[in-house]
């Protein structure tokens, strides 16, 4: 009871701040200098027409560096902190040769019959991921793809890529993937992003620095320089990432 008090009083004190803000909220009525020369200036210089990947990628190309570099540690930890010694013994266990070939992928099959046994996922969720996870991905290419051109970028389709994980997860509970192919990635991309911005400064005008490439037709696909090509870089490193945090968890889970 006394729990229920105490978040039923913390929920109005969250809406309280939270009304406070919006009724008191006055927009400005003209843009500060700062974002009145990225308005400005943006599809001039780097030659993209969604300005808020420009500004991520490109004018504040450091910022995003310390954004995935942060992301990659928070994997590593939990890879870390979920690699125990129950995971690790887990892990050991040496499969049935005798069984039938995709039958450990099936919830259950690991444990029959033990308590704490997956739950059996149904037809329509083994049959709904396998339809779904090909257009998810392909939806994830498209948001970093197309990140300088329409709202979206690398972060967000790296977590659409990601979400195909977690529902592969969802409709087959057991199965293991890849985390040697998974780090491959992530390291891959992650050199290559650094290498376009350290190539930025040398070629162009800083760190991460898009005119290294031409920056074409504003509106093309193939346009403002190199930033389609980080933004691609950022969705492959952060979707590696996301995927190996839910590889690890469902692992754990197992154990």
């Amino acid at each position: 009871m006394i729990k229920r008090l105490a978040a039923l009083l913390l929920l109005a004190v969250l809406g309280a701040l939270f009304a406070n803000l919006l009724v008191g909220y006055i927009p400005d009525p003209a843009l500060n200098p700062t974002a009145l020369y990225y308005a400005e200036r943006t599809a001039q210089d780097l030659g993209a027409a969604n300005l808020v990947t420009a500004i991520v990628i490109s004018y504040r190309g450091l910022d995003t560096l310390g954004e995935v570099t942060v992301l990659f540690l928070t994997a590593a930890i939990v890879g870390l902190v979920l690699a125990g010694p129950g995971a690790r013994q887990g892990s050991k266990q040496q499969p049935d040769e005798g069984a039938e070939p995709g039958a450990k992928d099936r919830p259950g099959a690991a444990n029959p019959g033990q308590r704490g046994a997956p739950v059996p996922v149904g037809e329509l969720l083994t049959t709904g991921s396998q339809l779904l996870t090909p257009m998810i991905l392909l939806l994830g290419v498209y948001v970093f793809a197309n990140g300088h051109l329409t709202p979206g970028g690398g972060f967000q389709g790296g977590a659409i890529l990601a979400s195909a994980t977690l529902l592969l997860l969802l409709a087959a509970p057991l199965k293991r993937f890849s985390h040697r192919l998974i780090t491959g990635l992530e390291a891959l991309s992650g050199l290559l992003f650094v290498g376009i911005g350290l190539l930025g400064l040398v070629l162009a005008g800083g760190f991460l620095d898009n005119r290294i490439l031409p920056l074409g037709t504003l509106g093309d696909l193939f346009s403002a320089g190199a930033i389609p090509l980080i933004s691609a870089l950022i969705g492959l490193k952060v979707g590696a990432e996301f995927s190996s945090i839910l590889a690890s968890l469902s692992e754990t889970e197992e154990s």
